[in-house]
């Protein structure tokens, strides 16, 4: 099981530490009472387990001395890490960009034990982001009810986490949210996965660098867009291609789990509004013959994630709550209703 431990004496019972470890850096911040973000820091990511774990426990240390908090006033501790994770376990395998290989790493008992016995909880990255947006969007809404979203998360690869009536669904085997692994071309080209044609060689970041070489060494993502802006033909066609791919997996996910949110997340909504606007239209095109789509309203489903919010860094500190559950809940269940947003945020884009 994760690491449980009851608070310490004079520990509020809603002040956590999030931490979003990526293979170069990672994010941290300290969610007060009332959900304000009291301190947040970025440092380099330390490889190799012992280097995971040192640099968490400087993270955490570091941004508790920022906001001039005691260790024993944490209410918890969560952690979000790429690669396979035991979320009961608290264990983290398999995170290759880490320098973690396939032995567990007992995550949450190691850093629970350097910080004094603090209740530990350890998910997936992808998932404590889209608990990070749940936790975000419900606050736009005060008295509105839990959140149906979905985080699509356009990086190296393509995945979304999902929280369903205000809770993280992991699914029976962890691998709800996998549809880059759908087939959309059975006679496509070959995925690592096994598979051809999947979503992923389509819809991810990778696929934007496959459909635009740079020729200025900046991401390719940026390079296709400000082509396409200034006219270049070739650039609009793979700007719209690119988008039509983006709004197959929207629609699979709203048409599979009927999320009221799809938050654009990862390396490409970085590209902010121009993004969310060619998904949109790409969307609005693919609804005009069917009334069906249209009556579900894809293109006023899908938003950005925040610009200058660590998302996944703010839904680790929910997990971190949840590490020490109320006595009327039991260990386990991850709920991100009820819980306030940080104050020093953007609003999620529209």
């Amino acid at each position: 099981m994760s690491t449980i431990a009851a608070a310490a004496p004079g520990a509020s019972p809603r002040l956590s530490v999030g931490l979003d470890i990526g293979g170069t850096k990672t994010l941290a911040v300290l969610l007060g009472d009332d959900g304000e973000v009291l301190a947040q820091a970025r440092l380099r990511t330390e490889r190799g387990p012992a280097g995971v774990v040192d640099g968490a426990v400087q993270a955490v240390q570091g941004v508790a001395r920022q906001a001039g908090v005691a260790l024993g006033a944490l209410a918890g501790v969560g952690v979000g890490v790429p690669g396979l994770v035991d979320a009961d376990a608290g264990t983290v395998r398999h995170a290759v960009n880490l320098g973690v290989d396939g032995a567990p790493l007992d995550l949450a008992t190691l850093l629970s034990t350097r910080l004094g016995g603090i209740g530990v909880g350890v998910e997936n990255d992808l998932n404590v982001a889209a608990v990070g947006a749940a936790h975000l969007v419900e606050a736009e809404a005060p008295g509105s009810g839990p959140t149906d979203l979905a985080f699509l998360a356009l990086g190296t690869g393509l995945a979304a986490g999902i929280v369903l009536d205000g809770r993280l669904r992991r699914g029976s085997h962890g691998a709800a949210g996998e549809i880059g692994h759908v087939p959309v071309d059975p006679t496509g080209p070959p995925c690592a996965c096994g598979q051809r044609g999947c979503l992923e060689l389509y819809a991810s970041g990778s696929a934007v660098t496959a459909l635009w070489s740079t020729t200025t060494g900046r991401p390719a993502p940026v390079e296709m867009f400000e082509a396409a802006a200034a006219g270049d033909l070739g650039a609009v066609a793979a700007r719209e291609r690119y988008a039509r791919a983006v709004a197959a997996a929207v629609r699979m996910l709203v048409l599979t789990v009927d999320v009221q949110h799809v938050v654009l997340g990862g390396g490409v909504s970085q590209l902010g509004p121009p993004l969310l606007d060619v998904v949109r239209d790409a969307l609005t095109d693919e609804s005009a013959a069917s009334g069906f789509l249209r009556s579900l309203d894809l293109p006023g489903r899908v938003r950005l994630a925040p610009g200058r919010v660590a998302v996944g860094a703010v839904g680790a500190a929910v997990v971190g709550r949840a590490s020490v559950p109320p006595a009327h809940e039991p260990a386990g269940q991850l709920s991100v209703a009820h819980l306030t947003a940080p104050h020093d945020r953007e609003e999620l884009h529209q």
